[in-house]
């Protein structure tokens, strides 16, 4: 059979093209990059000084800082005064990207917000608030009672600049993965955001990519944390750290590209829970960030 040199050339050249097509993918997934946020609370108690140094070290770009009982850093911040802990701040070149603040809940944050607003800080997460276990059209109307109920808080929101995170923690009108989208479908507000934890859905990787997908830029927050063997009870170290992303039996794949194709620009903070709360989840801080590390390094090969 003779092939024409024109006929030849096109076939080499869509040859060519089709083969070089996965490398231009994986020079497009290069564009995108994790923010990753540290949490306080991965070092238990530890001092705030003690943590801000280990927020470059984690490759983080911002700290989350949270209450007890959890971490006290917040209460630290309170102790130190705002002037103290923004030189601490300035000193570190560390930017407080988040206080987590479930204690205060969704509707006794003004104040709170108002600090951030002074510190710089763009994000506040907390739990919704309304009756637990509620499906379908029961749950379409208790979101939109929340929705409702947070219009006052929401303003306050935009005066200051701060996002309200709102986490799908168990136990909560706000939990599964229709309360979620019916929360961004009924507010419209661009300061009401998600807090996406794995951990409290069904750890099934491609339901989970869906989710992200669908919650699109109204995702402020992704917990790279999955279930593992729980953190409701003291277990071993080694099957307590299965919540951390590369240990536990949960593929982030999926995840990671749902990231990427949403161009997810919000924070990833690498996280779990130790039991009791306050402890570290190692026992030193050197132990910690090299832990989040082992955990990071797992996230970034999936790119």
């Amino acid at each position: 059979m003779q092939v024409s040199r024109r006929h030849f050339s096109a076939t080499c050249a869509a040859a060519g093209a089709a083969l070089a097509l996965p490398q231009f993918a994986r020079a497009a997934d290069r564009d995108f990059q994790f923010q990753y946020l540290l949490g306080s609370c991965m070092y238990g108690y530890a001092p705030v000084a003690e943590i801000l140094p280990e927020v470059a070290k984690t490759g983080s770009v911002a700290l989350d800082i949270w209450p007890k009982a959890h971490g006290d850093q917040r209460e630290q911040l309170d102790a130190m005064g705002e002037e103290a802990f923004a030189v601490l701040l300035e000193q570190h070149k560390v930017p407080l990207g988040c206080i987590t603040q479930y204690k205060l809940g969704p509707f006794g944050l003004q104040d709170e917000m108002r600090l951030a607003q002074r510190l710089g800080c763009s994000t506040i997460v907390t739990g919704g608030k309304g009756p637990k276990g509620l499906q379908g059209g029961e749950l379409k109307r208790g979101v939109a009672k929340f929705v409702e109920q947070m219009k006052p808080h929401l303003a306050v929101a935009e005066e200051t600049g701060v996002t309200i995170a709102i986490e799908n923690h168990g136990n909560n009108l706000i939990e599964s993965p229709d309360s979620l989208r019916w929360l961004i479908d009924l507010c419209p507000s661009d300061h009401l955001g998600i807090a996406l934890a794995p951990y409290h859905l069904d750890q099934d990787s491609e339901a989970l990519a869906e989710l992200i997908k669908s919650l699109g830029d109204r995702l402020s927050v992704f917990y790279a944390w999955q279930y593992g063997m729980g953190c409701m009870k003291k277990l071993p170290k080694s099957q307590e750290l299965l919540q951390m992303p590369g240990r536990g039996e949960l593929d982030f794949g999926p995840l990671v590209d749902a990231l990427v194709e949403t161009k997810f620009s919000g924070w990833t903070e690498i996280f779990m829970h130790p039991v009791p709360r306050g402890i570290p989840i190692l026992e030193t801080t050197a132990e910690v960030t090299a832990e989040i590390n082992r955990s990071r390094s797992y996230l970034e090969n999936l790119l």
